[in-house]
C-alpha cells in the first residue's frame, strides 16, 4: 500500500496481474438520508451535498487515472443522478450506461418512509437491526393496494408480478441481483478491462458479501458509505486480488461509522 501525502488516498502497488477493476459506488446523500428515513424502492432525489459527493467521487477517480469503459445503475434517481455527476467530474459523459431495477435498493416493504429513530423507539435495537442489516429478516411487507407498492409506477410495468417486491431481506435482495451481475456485468469485462457500476447500500452489500465471501452472520456489521469509489482488482481470471475504498482512509471510516449510527440520530 502507498499512501500519497498530499491526498492521503489509498494507492494500489502496481501489479501486472491485476488486468480487471470493478468500481463500485454507492449514491450520494438522498434527501430521506438527511432526513433518517427508510427509504428502499421510494425514487427520492439527491441533496446538494450528495450531488456535491457524487462529483467530488468522479474528481477522485479521473485524478487517480480510472477509465471505466462501461456503466451500470438502477432506476433510481439517486442512484442514476450520483452516476451523471461522477462522469461529469470525469469528462465522460459519453460512456454507455445500462439501468436495471435489478440493482435498485432492498425493498424496505411498509417501514418506506419512516423515520429510523422513531422506529428504533417503537421497536428496539434488535429488531431495527435485524430489519436494516440482517442476511434473511424481512421488514413489514407493503400491502398491494399501498401506493408505495412498486407494481403501481410504470416503470416496472415489464416486471412479473412474482418478481416484484413488497418488502424484502438481504437474502433476496441478492436473488434478484446476482442473476444481473453474473449474466450481464460479469460477461461485460471481456469487452471492458473497469466497469463502474453505481447503485445503493444493500444492493452493492449483496454485490461485496458475493465477491468477498462474506458470512450472512458478518455481513450484518457490514456498511458501505455514500459516495465512496470502492475498487475491486481480479487477474484476468477474474480471481479478486483486491479491494479498497478510494480516498481519505480518516474521512471513510467517519462516514461508515455515520451509517452504522443512522438509527440513532433524531
Amino acid at each position: 500500500m502507498k499512501v500519497s501525502n498530499d491526498m492521503k488516498t489509498f494507492m494500489p502497488l502496481k501489479n501486472q496481474t491485476i488486468m480487471k477493476k470493478l468500481i463500485l459506488v454507492r449514491h450520494g446523500e438522498s434527501e430521506w438520508n438527511k432526513m433518517n428515513l427508510f427509504t428502499g424502492w421510494t425514487d427520492v432525489d439527491l441533496t446538494p451535498y450528495g450531488m456535491c459527493e457524487a462529483y467530488m467521487a468522479g474528481r477522485l477517480l479521473k485524478e487517480e487515472g480510472y477509465h471505466p469503459t462501461m456503466c451500470y445503475t438502477s432506476y433510481l434517481k439517486r442512484a442514476v443522478k450520483t452516476l451523471n455527476q461522477i462522469l461529469d467530474a470525469m469528462d465522460m459523459d459519453y460512456l454507455p450506461v445500462e439501468k436495471s431495477w435489478r440493482l435498485n435498493e432492498k425493498s424496505y416493504g411498509a417501514l418506506q418512509g419512516a423515520n429510523k429513530a422513531e422506529t428504533l423507539k417503537k421497536y428496539g435495537e434488535e429488531k431495527l437491526m435485524q430489519w436494516r442489516r440482517s442476511y434473511d429478516v424481512q421488514p413489514p411487507a407493503l400491502d398491494i393496494d399501498d401506493k408505495r407498492n412498486p407494481r403501481k409506477d410504470p416503470r416496472y410495468d415489464s416486471v412479473s408480478d412474482a418478481e416484484l417486491p413488497a418488502t424484502e431481506a438481504l437474502c433476496d435482495t441478492i436473488a434478484r441481483l446476482m442473476p444481473y451481475y453474473e449474466g450481464t456485468i460479469l460477461p461485460a469485462f471481456q469487452q471492458h478491462d473497469e466497469v463502474m457500476v453505481v447503485a445503493h447500500g444493500n444492493s452493492l452489500r449483496g454485490i461485496v458479501k458475493t465477491l468477498k465471501g462474506i458470512s450472512d452472520a458478518d455481513i450484518v456489521g457490514f456498511n458501505i458509505p455514500t459516495a465512496v469509489p470502492y475498487i475491486f482488482e481480479f487477474d484476468d481470471q477474474m480471481n479478486l486480488k483486491n479491494d479498497f475504498y478510494l480516498g481519505n482512509q480518516e474521512e471513510i471510516k467517519k462516514k461508515i461509522e455515520g451509517v452504522k449510527n443512522q438509527a440513532k440520530k433524531k
